[in-house]
This record gives structure tokens, C-alpha cells and sequence, in this order.
């Protein structure tokens, strides 16, 4: 069974409210997506801790329902 899109997003936005979220699905399966995700959370830490952040926040669904998830992160850029 696939994962929605939807449910990918609602995942990460309810474990990091501020996050802006952009997912693609790669393949058009339902299996495949790309994510990207921008949370001032993310602000001194690592990018394997960030990516740590996101997949905490899937609830154990990478590997499961979800197959793929292709993560790019960052923290918002300064103003």
C-alpha cells in the first residue's frame, strides 16, 4: 500500500510545525517522492541531524509504506 503525498506532509508539519514542505512524487507510484524541507529547527545542526528530524517525524513509515523519500534539507536563509 502506498503513502499519500498529503499524509508525508501532515507527518512532518505536525513533529516540526514550522516547516514549509514541497513533496514530489518521482515515479508517479505513490512509492517514490522527493521532499524538501525548510524549518528554522534545523538552524546549527547537521544534515544527518537534520534528515534524523524528518525521518523521527515518519513514525517508522520510511522502509514500510514508504519505500523512497530522496531528502534535501535546510534552515531558512537570513533576512
Amino acid at each position: 500500500m502506498a503513502m499519500d503525498a498529503g499524509e508525508i506532509e501532515r507527518l512532518i508539519k505536525a513533529s516540526i510545525p514550522d516547516a514549509r514542505v514541497t513533496i514530489r512524487d518521482l515515479a508517479g507510484d505513490g512509492d517514490h517522492y522527493s521532499a524538501t524541507v525548510v524549518s528554522a529547527s534545523f538552524r546549527g545542526k547537521s544534515r544527518v541531524q537534520q534528515h534524523q528530524l524528518v525521518y523521527q517525524a515518519l513514525q517508522g513509515q520510511m522502509g514500510g509504506v514508504l519505500h523512497a523519500l530522496a531528502l534535501q534539507t535546510a534552515a531558512p536563509e537570513s533576512a
